[in-house]
Parts: structure tokens; C-alpha cells; sequence
């Protein structure tokens, strides 16, 4: 355990920090789980809605660091290939 006051409080905003990145790549799995459930029984209207959600957590999870913005490309792109697709 920590033993300066400093080392405490960073130690506090780590966890925290690590709680709040958690949310938003479960809020990214989530969604994309979705998409690719509505890209399997052809309803591209909700495959539409599920892409720029995504696409939304990914731009906000790439503007706070926790992920990269190549990653978010590439993925965001495979993903519109997959709604042209149907």
C-alpha cells in the first residue's frame, strides 16, 4: 500500500480512472454486439443506429486516450463495409 499522501490519492485515481475506461469499451462491446445481431436479420435501419452509436463511445474513448484512433478507423470501416453488404 501506499505510504505518502500523494502515492494514496494517485493510487484512488487510477481505480477510478480504470472504472470509467471499463464502462466505455462494456458500452462499446455492448453495441457493437447489437449491431451485428440487426446485420444478421437484415434490419439496416437498426444496424444504422447501433453504427453511429459505436461510432459516438469510439470518438469519445479515442478523445480520452483509452483507445487508439487507427483502431477506431479501421473497426468503424470494416463496419460500414458490413452494412453496404446487406
Amino acid at each position: 500500500m501506499a505510504n505518502h499522501k500523494s502515492a494514496k490519492k494517485r493510487s484512488i485515481q487510477s481505480k477510478v480512472k480504470n472504472i470509467v475506461n471499463s464502462q466505455y469499451l462494456t458500452k462499446i462491446r455492448t453495441n457493437l454486439n447489437r449491431f451485428q445481431d440487426s446485420v444478421k436479420t437484415n434490419n439496416s435501419a437498426e444496424a444504422q443506429i447501433f453504427f453511429s452509436k459505436i461510432n459516438s463511445y469510439m470518438a469519445k474513448a479515442v478523445k480520452k486516450g483509452i483507445l487508439k484512433k487507427q483502431y477506431m478507423s479501421r473497426k468503424l470501416s470494416s463496419l460500414s463495409k458490413q452494412i453496404k453488404k446487406n
